[in-house]
């Protein structure tokens, strides 16, 4: 049964960190030819009484040789922790409380939980004691996993600058772009050659910012030209129009997590609107104001909280009325008095170090701010800052995916001087474990595919280059993650 060979091989990776610890290289051939036989075996057909013999066998031989390092109970204890495993990598979401913070309800209060690794004591670091988790990225250092360095494909399909570049949800193959030439496309990296799907023409201006809905079935673009269009995105075709009320650009807007048939827009008038994408209008209470520009949005995987930033630098917090639209306001901070504020980016559970609900920050003062959300109104407060070049362009930065499984925590951001950062936010000194060149124009926007297999990176040009992971790093991601 496939059940079967899933959870041996679940028992050789929570090993595989102590297999030839100098030759990572083998440790990963070993564990992609185990869930090879183990495939063919299992189609063979085995009692099941001789599978579960194997099993406690095979667990034995593994503490004997290695130490009883983990404890692995029974059959169902090691299906119920693999699938932790499989289900934490996409759907942290799951354990977060209404304003991000995961719930501790159902722990007692010396106690931590951590996915795939049980309960540990309080005061731990988790990530030096989860053996799991350490199998599951080969035992790599952080530079290790986010070795970009090859190039997969480079689009040029855009005359103008590229505002904005993001993969599909849970999708590793297919990418979207806006650009200020007033269009957007869908593109196609996986498998070789990379192609581009379809074009979408509507806007009579650029196109600012964009989003996928949830089941990526939709795209949701903001324009210069004062309007939010619906797309059909196996169509190519445009659902459904939504005229900026005071008809004024729209520089950003985003979807309401929870319920599709919201969608935000922030606009050159310093309003935040909540849109009825059914009727085309304002939801009723759905208006927030700020003193400048709103160039930027971002909500919690909740939908409870909303954050916007506008060209002056305040960042203001909004209560989100999920049923009606309604918008109450929270806290509002100035980040750095003048500078604009061009993008946030919302993540629940940065790491295992760092598990407090954050906010990623560019703000055009040569900084990238990493703020910690710290009440249930979403107040922000400063916990680290990195040095990039950010003055004039309106730079995106993005959180790593799969971050909660490796010991740090990283993000990933464009800068003016043509190049893509990767920040580790653990580090005290050097937090720049990697830097991409191949732009010849300001990098404006980055993104990941949910496996971190690939990177997407834009510029003031219209480029959009596709980075790919060094082989050794990606094989022992993909394999081992995707076999468990």
């Amino acid at each position: 049964m496939a059940s079967s060979w899933q959870q041996i091989l679940a028992i050789d990776a929570r090993y595989n960190a102590y297999r030839t610890p100098n030759s990572p290289q083998f440790r990963t051939l070993y564990v992609k030819r185990r869930s090879q036989l183990l495939r063919e075996n299992a189609k063979a057909g085995f009692d099941s009484q001789i599978r579960k013999q194997y099993i406690r066998q095979r667990m034995q031989l593994l503490a004997d040789k290695y130490g009883a390092t983990i404890t692995l109970s029974d059959q169902s204890s090691l299906r119920s922790r693999s699938t932790s495993i499989r289900g934490s990598t996409t759907n942290l979401s799951a354990l977060e409380d209404p304003y991000g913070v995961r719930s501790q309800s159902r722990l007692s209060s010396n106690q931590l939980e951590v996915p795939g690794d049980g309960l540990l004591p309080k005061g731990l670091t988790p990530t030096k004691n989860a053996e799991a988790s350490r199998a599951l990225v080969g035992d790599n250092t952080i530079g290790e996993n986010y070795a970009f360095a090859g190039m997969h494909h480079i689009f040029d399909q855009h005359s103008k600058a590229v505002t904005a570049v993001k993969f599909a949800n849970d999708d590793k193959s297919r990418v979207a772009c806006s650009s200020l030439d007033g269009t957007l496309s869908v593109c196609q990296v996986l498998p070789s050659p990379a192609t581009v799907i379809c074009i979408l023409k509507g806007h009579s201006d650029g196109v600012t910012d964009f989003c996928w809905s949830l089941s990526n079935d939709l795209l949701l673009s903001s324009s210069l030209d004062g309007t939010v269009r619906l797309w059909v995105v196996s169509s190519g075709k445009c659902a459904r129009i939504i005229e900026d009320p005071n008809k004024v650009p729209v520089h950003c807007c985003t979807f309401q997590p929870l319920n599709n048939n919201l969608v935000i827009s922030g606009n050159s008038r310093g309003h935040v609107q909540v849109l009825n994408v059914s009727t085309g209008k304002t939801a009723r209470g759905g208006l927030g104001k700020l003193p400048g520009r709103v160039l930027c949005l971002t909500c919690n995987d909740t939908g409870n909280l909303l954050w916007a930033g506008d060209d002056k630098s305040n960042l203001q917090s909004f209560i989100f009325d999920i049923t009606s639209g309604k918008l109450s306001k929270g806290k509002r901070i100035v980040v750095s008095e003048g500078h604009p504020i061009t993008c946030l980016s919302f993540r629940a559970w940065i790491s295992r170090e760092a598990s407090d609900p954050s906010l990623l920050i560019n703000c055009a003062y040569n900084s990238l701010c990493l703020y910690r959300i710290v009440s249930s109104d979403g107040e922000p407060r400063l916990r680290k800052t990195f040095s990039i070049k950010h003055r004039n362009e309106n730079i995106r930065s993005s959180f790593c995916p799969l971050m909660s499984f490796r010991e740090g925590a990283c993000v990933v951001t464009g800068s003016e001087d043509m190049s893509v950062y990767f920040f580790d936010i653990e580090r005290t000194t050097k937090p720049c474990v990697n830097k991409l060149q191949g732009h010849s124009a300001p990098v404006l926007a980055v993104s990941f595919n949910y496996d971190e297999s690939l990177l997407a990176s834009s510029d003031s040009d219209g480029l959009v280059i596709v980075w790919k992971r060094q082989q050794n790093a990606e094989e022992n991601l993909k394999d081992i993650q995707g076999n468990i």
